[in-house]
């Protein structure tokens, strides 16, 4: 039991590191509640929920930058909330079975945003300038896409974040401090929304989520104080090299021999 404790104290540190610096924690701290024995389902929504004090206060940090677009907001919020609850409530109704065998695939869509995110995030802004007086079928298109990954969100919380600015990027937003911001949002909303059920459902590890959640933190507080000091394009690479290797490691377990 110590050992499990030390575990996934270490995996949230490590993911709260990450996290603060260059994302893909959660490449890190749900397969530790994983490997502990949580159930895949319970894993994922207790992964949810040890991530969430991040996307808090992160977006609180990030409050000035989001005044200045007050006006969008309702709209995120309103979306988030539609989208954390259908993807929160698509995980409950899933088979533990299906879950377990699906876990590979969206850690492998997890990983390709991770690598490829900003690169598709130029190209989306690219497209977004090119067509800066988009149609009403084009914001109707903006908003449903907004609606997917919040769907996405509340049923697999990895790449969240990734997927967020690529849609803020077509959305035509350019000011990188307000799409962080307005991407920490959405997180959170879908987030909170989506403990919700799970409270509910009852099926969060409390116990193991707040060990990750308690890591989690510690991790991100001193990450904020040696980001300057830590070379990210490095630690970008540590991240691809471990969900490669994570995602390999869970096609293996589930589809080999």
């Amino acid at each position: 039991m110590l050992t499990d404790v030390l575990f996934l104290l270490c995996a949230g540190f490590f993911g709260g590191v990450l996290n603060s610096i260059a994302g893909g924690g959660s490449f890190i701290t749900f397969p530790a509640l994983l490997f502990v024995g949580v159930p895949p389902i319970s894993a994922n929504a207790t992964n949810t929920f040890a991530s969430c004090s991040g996307y808090m206060s992160g977006a609180y940090a990030f409050r000035k930058e989001l005044s200045a677009h007050r006006h969008e907001l309702p709209r995120y919020i309103l979306l988030s909330l539609l989208g954390g609850i259908g993807g929160a409530w698509l995980l409950l109704q899933t088979p533990e079975s299906l879950f377990r065998e699906a876990i590979p695939w969206l850690l492998l869509f997890a990983t390709l945003l991770f690598i490829f995110g900003g690169q598709l995030n130029r190209m989306l802004k690219r497209l977004a300038l090119a067509h800066r007086h988009a149609s009403l079928v084009g914001n109707l298109l903006l908003l449903l896409f907004l609606l997917a990954v919040c769907i996405y969100g509340g049923f697999f919380n990895a790449g969240l974040g990734i997927i967020i600015l690529s849609y803020l990027a077509l959305a035509g937003h350019s000011d990188i401090n307000a799409m962080n911001g307005l991407k920490l949002l959405v997180s959170t909303v879908v987030s909170l929304i989506a403990i919700a059920l799970f409270i509910f459902d009852g099926v969060i590890a409390w116990y193991e989520g707040t060990v990750v959640l308690l890591g989690t933190l510690a991790g991100g507080y001193v990450a904020a104080h040696a980001a300057r000091r830590l070379p990210q394009r490095q630690v970008r690479l540590f991240v691809i090299i471990a969900s490669v290797a994570i995602t390999g490691y869970f096609f293996y377990d589930t589809y080999g021999a």
